[in-house]
């Protein structure tokens, strides 16, 4: 089993920036990729980025690319997002998720979300 922890989240004025992580932990963890999602309320859950583990090459939603950086610490076992410039819209619950294997794509393990909410 893997379990994801994610922290950072909180309150942040429009503009402002906030730093979020996930610490993975449990078996060797060696996935093949890791992202971040976000669900806002009423809303389905959409993806926000995703990095492979080894090769570092990310990929992100359109609404974020330019203003969110996803990295990871490998011999941490950590998944980071850097988040600038920051939107109302942007509010919602961020969740981290660990994707096993380049041959099914899924994200196997999910974290339990936390909280960024963003005032204008």
């Amino acid at each position: 089993q893997v379990q994801l922890v994610e922290s950072g989240g909180g309150l942040v004025q429009a503009g402002g920036s906030l730093r979020l992580s996930c610490v993975a932990s449990g078996r060797t963890f060696s996935p093949y990729a890791m992202g971040w999602f976000r669900q806002a309320p009423g809303k389905d859950r959409e993806f926000v980025a995703t990095i492979t583990w080894s090769g570092g090459v990310a990929v992100y939603a359109n609404s974020v690319r330019g203003r969110f950086t996803i990295s990871r610490d490998n011999a941490k076992n950590t998944l980071n997002l850097q988040m600038n410039s920051l939107k109302p819209e942007d509010t919602a619950v961020y969740y981290c998720a660990a994707r096993l294997n380049i041959a099914t794509p899924r994200f196997d393990y999910w974290g339990q979300g936390t909280q960024v909410t963003v005032s204008s």
